[in-house]
């Protein structure tokens, strides 16, 4: 991702503005997920029980 500065912009601002265009960008998200080898039946599992536990929290 690529940031100019802006006139009149702090390098604090800048950085800010470059962090929350990474984070809504998902890089870092994606980067996280391939550190660590997953299974599709793993993946399905944690889906599952992730759906499972907003089910539980909606009816509760």
């Amino acid at each position: 991702m690529r940031v100019e500065m802006r006139d009149s912009e702090s390098f604090e601002q800048l950085l800010r503005r470059f962090n929350k265009g990474i984070e809504r960008s998902g890089i870092i998200r994606e980067h996280r997920r391939g550190l660590r080898f997953v299974s599709v039946q793993e993946e399905n599992r944690a889906k599952r029980r992730k759906a499972e536990r907003r089910r539980r929290r909606t009816t509760v």
